[in-house]
């Protein structure tokens, strides 16, 4: 395994640009989560590592080589896509040793590579079959095995679980998981799946319009984004944004008022806070809220409110039974309050 390096790497479209200056060093072993909005640039960044496009300005490196002007072959990746892009006519085994009879590999070694990789992927019952016999989640199997067969430096792979259903999706994310700390290898995970992307990384890459927003642990990308954009897209529901005033030692969030931190000079604000921070409370402290819509999904309870004229959503416990247009109170504890710029979006304080 191999690390992988993008240095001031940009890619321009025409008139278009997909990506912009791209700094970002993946680790020898590293699952690295590159998550964004469609058109963030994600799939870019991985089609120039892979090969498959040729960057504009910048260089690439695997394993501290320069790979920039190399051609897909010479690179020692591989790329696992969305659509599984087997073979129809061919079984699932020549699939998998696909890569490897055009290389040229003995047929022994090619079948002991084939079932290792169908072995730790856990599709080795399936070889004989074609793969219009197989479920989407055991030809996704398949298209892993053929990745892992070849022994490649990076493993490169493009949204590979957004075709199967949500239950699938969440075991076979499980299983990729296990894999990778079985294999230590390095890996690049794309996704506009911030639940995979926080679920699967060592790290988190957020990209933006084709620029590079945050990188760090997932933790700290959903607690300590370094701007709006980051805040809003980490997290589901979205963080609730609210246009704030300074008056004296305090700050007016919407229906909240939040105490002004130490060194904090006049500017446009705005609040963020998180559903899972608005307190609800039946009567008592608080501001009076309406409840609008009451969504229940099991484990937990979204309220959707309006509080001061501002529309609010909270995260409750399942227990919670509320009414469509009763009141509440809503509340929050200052440590959980997020400010932003409201003109740059910067991240100024967090009192979390």
């Amino acid at each position: 395994m191999a690390a992988l390096g993008y240095a001031g790497v940009r890619k321009d479209y025409g008139d278009v640009t997909a990506l912009r200056d791209l700094e970002l060093e993946v680790g020898e072993g590293e699952l690295l989560a590159l998550v964004g909005p469609s058109g963030s640039g994600k799939s870019t960044a991985l089609r120039l590592a892979a090969g498959l496009e040729d960057v504009s300005a910048g260089s690439i490196s695997i394993g501290g080589r320069d790979v920039t002007r190399l051609p897909p072959a010479k690179r020692n990746v591989s790329m696992v896509f969305e659509s599984y892009a087997l073979f129809p006519h061919l079984s699932a085994a020549e699939n998998i040793g696909f890569g490897l009879r055009a290389r040229g590999l003995p047929r022994r070694e090619l079948s002991g590579r084939v079932l290792e990789a169908a072995t730790l992927t856990g599709c080795e019952r399936l070889l004989e079959r074609k793969p219009h016999q197989l479920s989407g989640g055991e030809r996704q199997r398949v298209a892993l095995a053929r990745a892992l067969a070849r022994r490649p430096d990076v493993f490169l792979l493009d949204e590979p679980l957004s075709n199967l259903d949500a239950q699938l999706r969440v075991d076979t994310r499980a299983e990729l998981k296990r894999l990778h700390q079985r294999l230590g290898a390095t890996m690049v995970y794309v996704t506009h799946d911030q639940v995979e992307a926080l679920t699967l990384g060592d790290r988190v890459a957020v990209l933006h319009e084709g620029t590079l927003q945050q990188l760090d642990a997932p933790d700290a990308v959903y607690r300590r984004p370094v701007n709006r954009f980051v805040a809003r897209f980490i997290g589901s529901p979205s963080m609730n944004l609210l246009a704030t005033e300074a008056e004296g030692e305090l700050l007016h969030a919407g229906p909240f008022d939040i105490p002004r931190p130490r060194g904090l000079r006049a500017r446009r604000l705005e609040a963020g806070i998180r559903p899972e921070h608005v307190e609800l409370a039946g009567d008592g402290a608080g501001t009076p809220a309406r409840v609008e819509v009451v969504e229940r999904a099991g484990s937990e309870t979204l309220v959707y409110l309006v509080a001061d004229g501002v529309e609010l959503v909270a995260r409750a416990s399942p227990d919670v039974r509320l009414t469509v247009g009763a009141t509440m109170h809503v509340g929050v504890a200052a440590r959980n309050v997020y400010l932003f710029d409201a003109e740059t979006g910067e991240t100024l304080a967090s009192l979390e």
